[in-house]
């Protein structure tokens, strides 16, 4: 699922990037590997374990932004019959990375990407992310390799996964991918990603699922002054993101059907008549997001669902961009949920998705993802999963929890530097707002979120009127030593 996306251009040297830096430090976010797990990785590297199948005469390609080198996934699609087949490669990270090592346990304690403005602090030392395992074009890579077979409207008919060599041939990034379809110039396994991912997008209108169309925040810094836009996402990035979300229902499926396994859940929330779990702060969010959309100038009658409303809006237009980000705070209820011997859990399915999901495409990204691979792969060959997966999977949300509690952190962290930069000379102005939260106990705390530019602040005084508009004058923004403080006007 989406994350908030941010994005830092301009001078190396910038004040924001020294503050960013200074964030990390605080953070306790580790800069670099420790030698032996970096030799190991080395050693790793150039000895993988190799898969008994060789599916390297088809031509994969892969679908990245075009600064990526993480590349986890690759992908073959083509007609079969009257329907499709897709064929989907994901990094075989498990061929790598010894259970119980010391770079097995070096994943364990980062448990997944972190994401800055400014850069990335990977899972997996570079040799390994960016190199030996990475699906890189003209080079054999070990693959954890889906085959799903769909009919004409792109519902699942059957599934397979096993382990195999591939090859990419082309490494295409989504502009020059969405030029080629649009153009008319791809060759069939790209021009079907529209056709295919299209197909997936009814079907996921149909089962009342949602897919945020996140758009990404560019900071840009000139001569020490910040300018923020919103770079709204492709057409063909959510035909790629329908791909991933199909090979993690089908994860989620094959473990299900095998009674032992790890499941990305996420109840529903309390407006879409999801189950009362969490419903406390369920219903908050939902709440607060409706205020958001009211500071926004959005219109969101209340017999109109959440589900409803995001098939209306418009990425490119920057109050409806706002909105957006601040969607994905509905998805912070998301957690992992394990199995095992054939005893369910009460939640299987995640809202969003409206149906089960597993996270197994993100290997070299996130920690989980090696497992499920390792969980599906036996369902399918009608084997009990190694012990070293089922030792650790009781322990494995737990684990998964502090890891997305820590990207929050960073996440929120982030946000507040690029806010602060953004308005670090506008102290003294008023702005127009709106009250879309007040602190638990504290009337004179809250929230404001400014209608522009769109940005979410911290603001005391006074009796704040929860939902409602109110002028605010700005009395802090200083990036790296104070978050953005408001005052009523």
């Amino acid at each position: 699922m989406p994350r908030r996306k941010i994005r830092l251009t301009g001078a190396p040297k910038a004040p924001l990037r020294a503050a960013l830096a200074a964030l990390r430090a605080e953070l306790g976010v580790p800069e670099d590997f420790p030698p032996e797990v970096r030799e190991e990785a080395e050693r790793a590297a150039k000895n993988p374990v190799p898969p008994a199948h060789d599916a390297t005469e088809l031509p994969f390609f892969t679908l990245d932004p075009a600064t990526s080198t993480d590349l986890d996934q690759a992908m073959h699609l083509s007609r079969q019959g009257t329907g499709y087949r897709v064929r989907y490669a994901i990094a075989d990270v498990a061929a790598f990375v010894v259970p119980g090592g010391g770079l097995d346990a070096e994943t364990h304690r980062r448990v997944n990407t972190l994401y800055f403005p400014d850069g990335r602090v990977p899972l997996h030392p570079a040799v390994l992310t960016e190199g030996a395992a990475s699906l890189l074009p003209d080079r054999t890579r070990p693959a954890v390799l889906w085959t799903v077979d769909l009919d004409a409207e792109g519902r699942t008919v059957t599934v397979d996964v096993h382990r195999a060599l591939v090859r990419s041939r082309a490494r295409l990034d989504y502009a020059g991918a969405q030029r080629q379809i649009d153009g008319g110039t791809a060759e069939e396994p790209v021009a079907l990603l529209k056709e295919i991912g299209r197909a997936r997008q009814r079907l996921e209108t149909e089962r009342g699922g949602i897919s945020l169309d996140v758009p990404e925040q560019e900071i840009t810094e000139r001569d020490h002054t910040y300018q923020l836009t919103y770079r709204a996402p492709l057409p063909a990035e959510g035909w790629n993101a329908q791909l991933s979300l199909l090979a993690g229902m089908a994860a989620a499926d094959l473990m299900l059907a095998t009674g032992t396994g790890i499941l990305r859940t996420l109840p529903a929330a309390p407006d879409d008549g999801g189950p009362p779990a969490r419903a406390k702060s369920r219903v908050g969010d939902v709440a607060r997001l409706r205020r958001t959309a009211t500071a926004l100038r959005i219109d969101w009658p209340h017999h109109v669902s959440y589900a409803a409303l995001l098939r209306t809006l418009d990425p490119l237009e920057p109050r409806h961009a706002a909105f957006l980000q601040e969607c994905t705070t509905l998805l912070r209820g998301a957690g992992y949920t394990v199995f095992q011997d054939g005893v369910l859990p009460p939640i299987t399915t995640h809202a969003a998705v409206a149906a089960p999901y597993a996270h197994c495409t993100a290997p070299l990204r996130r920690l989980a993802d090696r497992y499920a691979s390792e969980l599906c792969l036996a369902a399918v060959a009608g084997e009990t999963p190694p012990a070293w997966v089922r030792t650790a999977l009781d322990a494995l949300p737990g684990r998964m929890a502090e890891g997305t509690r820590r990207a929050a952190a960073v996440e929120r962290e982030c946000v507040d530097l690029v806010e602060a930069a953004l308005l670090k000379d506008r102290v003294g102005d008023v702005f127009e707002g709106f009250v879309v939260d007040l602190a638990d106990h504290h009337p004179d705390i809250g929230t404001v979120q400014l209608e522009s530019p769109a940005v979410i602040g911290r603001v005391e005084g006074g009796r704040l009127p929860l939902g409602e508009r109110l002028r605010v004058r700005l009395t802090r923004a200083d990036p790296g030593t104070a978050k953005i403080l408001f005052v009523p006007a």
